[in-house]
This record gives C-alpha cells, structure tokens and sequence, in this order.
C-alpha cells in the first residue's frame, strides 16, 4: 500500500495526520482509544480494526 500525505493538525510532526491510499482509501493516525467505556461503545470492532480519535479539523484536509 502507497500512502500520500493529505494534512496534520500538528505543528510539531507528532499525530494527528490524514493520508490517502493508493487503494482508494484512508489512513488515519491518532491517538489511540483505550478507554474502556469508549471501547464498548464502538460496534462491531473486528479482530485487527483499532479506533482512533483525531480533531474535526483534520477533516477539512478532504476538502
């Protein structure tokens, strides 16, 4: 897979960032969510899926 880089919300290379795939998708680099309330939460979470939490304005990089 070929990632290019989209956009970060961070001014010091730390996440989080927006990356597009060469497969038509998304990549998205976060902090990852360990909370377990917040994990129970999350539907259907398969085997090798991960949730991640990233700022509203990072979306704006889809533009």
């Amino acid at each position: 897979m070929r990632l290019t880089f989209l956009g970060t919300t961070s001014n010091n290379g730390n996440c989080p960032t927006l990356y597009a795939t060469d497969r038509g998708t998304l990549v998205v680099q976060g902090y990852a969510v360990t909370d377990p309330h917040a994990r129970e939460q999350l539907r259907h979470l398969l085997p090798g899926e991960d949730a991640v939490e990233i700022p509203r304005e990072l979306l704006h990089f889809l533009g």
